[in-house]
């Protein structure tokens, strides 16, 4: 399960609007359940559902290929700058 703040430090850039309204509807179609625990202060997880595990596998693929693709780029005497999740720059 992921919090909603660690959500935030993967995706760099993102606004609170924007993830709840991207939470909500991947809540809606049925990839993802949010889970609300009675505390103070209130936490919230999100987790993928049987559903959302099916795209698991094509996930893979796409990100498989990214990495070809990146590979190709540089290959190709492309500067690619790429930033992880904690804005840290790699190349």
């Amino acid at each position: 399960a992921i919090r909603t703040n660690e959500f935030r430090r993967l995706i760099p850039g993102i606004s609170q609007k924007m993830l709840t309204s991207q939470l909500r509807e991947l809540e809606n179609v049925g990839l993802i359940k949010r889970k609300v625990y009675n505390e103070v202060p209130p936490r919230v997880e999100y987790s993928l559902t049987p559903y959302g595990k099916e795209l698991e596998p094509v996930l893979s693929v796409l990100c498989t290929w990214g990495e070809h693709h990146i590979a190709k780029r540089i290959d190709d005497g492309e500067n690619v700058c790429l930033i992880k999740s904690d804005h840290e720059q790699i190349s």
